[in-house]
């Protein structure tokens, strides 16, 4: 379930994966209250990344985010409903 989603989780696996120069992992959560995918806690199902990574190098957009989304795939997998990826 994503009650088990935290930003401090997700900052983990993003600075361990992609090392990055610049992070910030926001949990919007509480305002999606009673939107799909919303879990009734107010938190762990909806996150921004805002990203900077020397791993982006020479990619386009889409592939920087594909990078996010693969680095995030258990937390997807667990019930991570929304993403917005801001890459720096």
């Amino acid at each position: 379930m994503s009650e088990g989603i935290t930003a401090a989780a997700i900052e983990q696996v993003l600075r361990a994966k992609l090392a990055p120069t610049q992070l910030e992992v926001i949990d919007e959560s509480g305002a999606h209250a009673g939107h799909a995918g919303a879990n009734g806690t107010g938190f762990g199902t909806h996150f921004r990344v805002r990203i900077a990574s020397p791993l982006f190098e020479g990619k386009s957009r889409v592939a920087r985010h594909r990078v996010v989304y693969d680095s995030l795939q258990h937390f997807i997998d667990q019930g991570l409903h929304a993403l917005a990826i801001e890459v720096l």
